[in-house]
């Protein structure tokens, strides 16, 4: 009989993540609080579409891209290998990978991508690619990793929370939330790690 798998969430709180240099922090303001004398608790919440655990759209990096509402679900969500890796990765490290599991994988550890690994990703029709860091490119100059990858519709999920996870094979689930016309989305991305299937005895 199989049982449940263990449910592993890797996203990071929206108002403890770091931010992007440049980007609006996010802030809460309470709007209306049963502590108060109010009869329900509101709050008002502000951020930019790239806070805390977030996907990126193609239309973040490329004039004519498609926006985060209208990234394909099935990018987002199905069998993903997680990986370690630390530095400067380049195309021999891609090639290292193999066959990844359902064409999702998540990199734990501080790394960098370059722009030929990210190519050679895109040409190995990566639907979705995950990082621990702000941006899956150099900080100094993010722009020609995102446009690699994003020109080929490849899933980007950023700031990534992968401390807890040990590297292999996983179920992803890391839909963005439907933020019509915008660029990038916060995300509560979810790994589910399946139990082997045990034997009964007879």
């Amino acid at each position: 009989m199989r049982e449940p798998g263990k449910l592993v969430d890797i996203s990071r709180g929206l108002f403890g993540a770091p931010v992007f240099p440049g980007d609006p922090v996010p802030e809460k303001q309470p709007v209306s609080q049963i502590a108060q004398g109010a009869s329900y608790n509101l709050t008002r919440v502000s951020l930019g579409s790239h806070g805390g655990t977030h996907m990126d759209a193609p239309c973040h990096f490329l004039p004519q891209g498609a926006s985060i509402d209208q990234v394909e679900l099935f990018r987002c969500v199905g069998p993903c290998q997680v990986v370690r890796a630390s530095g400067r990765l380049g195309v021999p490290w891609v090639k290292s990978l193999g066959e990844l599991a359902g064409k999702r994988l998540l990199v734990q550890g501080e790394v960098e991508l370059s722009l030929e690994a990210a190519e050679e990703l895109a040409r190995q029709g990566l639907y979705l690619l995950g990082v621990e860091g702000m941006t899956v490119g150099p900080l100094s100059d993010p722009g020609p990793v995102h446009r690699a990858l994003l020109g080929a519709q490849v899933a980007l999920l950023e700031s990534c929370d992968l401390s807890g996870v040990e590297p292999g094979r996983y179920f992803l689930a890391a839909q963005p939330l439907k933020w019509e016309g915008l660029d990038g989305a916060p995300v509560r991305a979810v790994l589910l790690q399946e139990e082997e299937e045990k034997e009964e005895s007879l």
